[in-house]
């Protein structure tokens, strides 16, 4: 009797974490077949692929999650025009989460190459460099880019100045502000569109548009976006002003800024290395990571701490919990060290995995079918003659169905904003001039607005 009472509250219990714990609930299970899709160079029509986007399996245990994902999103990817032959490919995924994250109070453990997290639609997360160095022996880059010697130690040794791949790759990035790597599509930086930013720094959108994973609202606390290799959670661009919830929406703040050099001889902390380039046009300030330092900002609880993150409030943690943010700078463009780093707050216990190797159960979100997290969506151009664009706020949950409809009621299109996506495209030219009405629902009525089709 006593070992079915046992089994009963541990039941209970784990069913208690699947409901509660967004290292379980929180990704985008894609249960309506929502399929990749991809852009190549010259070609501005999409082209769809035979992958589905999204997490296919949430799966827990009584301490870990297991994430089964083909690391694919729903919005488009590609083209990459710095010659990355490569296309985001299937990567038949298993991540294994950490439901209760601890702090790492040893000694700190850098993030590396590859893989240091993943965004909630099961989209690979990478820190800032890109496997390109400063060769202090032949005074060049090193890497393992096509024309370049190989580094000291192997194409991911660390060197003494290291590259940035934000701004060194940004050719390379495609709207979404992500690329692959040998097939694994992953973001350096705030998963959201170029063309979003407040000031735009890619015209990559204007020929081959897309989105991201999230609109960047500055009225609105920002979505929980992915989860870091230590477990701990990724929050867009904006919270809550005081580290407690309260104090309105603000911008979090990088507390990293260029240090005031203009030659490459010794490390912030005073540490003297090799010396690489001058700072120039070449080089500016910001191409290695070693060009910045980090300064703290005592009772200013919106700056962030040298992983880039703080303990805080959260929608989704009312009792709080470590957190880290993708930092963007006043005009919405990336901001080092754009989301973890350089080293984890804590002990970094997440990991690829082949299979699982314990008993677990399922997890399926229903709230995640058809959910609306924002009412607030952008209807732009209007008045406009040829394209309507519907674009969402925040982040979605579940697919939303946008109909353009006439005067009388009568439906003349429908297209959807897919789960993990923010945006959808009508093409009017064909229509007659007058009013025309965008209705926006996920079942039920959400939003209703009057658009003008003028020749």
């Amino acid at each position: 009797m006593k070992k079915l009472s046992l089994g009963i509250v541990l039941g209970i219990s784990t069913m208690s974490y699947a409901q509660t714990n967004p290292a379980i609930t929180a990704w985008l299970q894609n249960t309506t077949g929502i399929m990749g899709s991809h852009y190549v160079s010259g070609n501005p029509t999409v082209i769809n692929d035979a992958v589905e986007a999204n997490v296919q399996t949430v799966q827990y245990s009584a301490n870990w999650s297991y994430i089964t994902t083909n690391g694919i999103p729903s919005y488009h990817t590609g083209p990459f025009l710095d010659g990355n032959p490569s296309l985001a490919t299937d990567q038949n995924a298993i991540f294994k989460f950490p439901l209760y994250p601890t702090q790492n109070t040893g000694a700190l453990t850098a993030t590396t190459g590859g893989n240091i997290g993943v965004f909630i639609n099961g989209v690979a997360l990478f820190d800032y460099r890109d496997g390109v160095a400063w060769n202090t022996g032949t005074n060049s880059l090193c890497g393992g880019l096509p024309g370049m010697s190989p580094c000291p130690g192997g194409p991911m040794a660390s060197q003494s100045w290291n590259r940035d791949a934000v701004p060194a790759e940004k050719l390379g990035f495609d709207c979404s502000k992500g690329h692959p790597a040998m097939g694994n599509y992953h973001h350096h930086q705030n998963p959201s569109a170029f063309n979003l930013d407040l000031t735009v720094i890619s015209t990559i959108c204007d020929i081959y548009a897309a989105d991201g994973l999230y609109a960047i609202n500055p009225a609105e606390h920002s979505p929980l976006i992915g989860f870091a290799y230590d477990g701990f959670p990724i929050y867009g661009a904006y919270g809550y002003a005081n580290a407690n919830g309260t104090g309105g929406i603000v911008r979090i703040k990088s507390g990293y800024q260029f240090r005031n050099i203009t030659n490459r001889t010794v490390w912030a902390d005073g540490t003297d290395v090799a010396d690489g380039p001058i700072v120039s046009a070449t080089y500016p300030l910001g191409y290695f990571r070693e060009d910045y330092e980090f300064v703290a900002h005592p009772g200013q609880e919106e700056y962030l701490d040298e992983h880039n993150g703080r303990f805080c409030v959260t929608p989704e943690y009312p009792a709080g919990i470590y957190c880290y943010f993708a930092t963007v700078d006043v005009n919405h463009n990336s901001a080092y060290p754009y989301v973890v780093g350089p080293y984890f707050y804590g002990n970094k216990t997440a990991a690829k995995v082949t299979s699982i190797s314990e008993a677990v159960s399922t997890y399926t979100s229903v709230s995640n079918v058809n959910g609306i997290t924002t009412t607030t969506f952008n209807i732009f151009p209007n008045p406009t003659a040829d394209v309507l664009i519907v674009q969402s706020s925040g982040l979605q949950e579940g697919n939303i169905i946008a109909e353009l409809v006439d005067a009388t009621g009568k439906s003349i299109q429908t297209q959807t904003i897919y789960q993990g996506s923010t945006i959808c495209y009508f093409n009017v030219s064909t229509l007659y001039s007058g009013t025309y009405f965008i209705k926006i629902n996920n079942g039920q009525l959400i939003k209703s607005y009057s658009v003008i089709i003028a020749e």
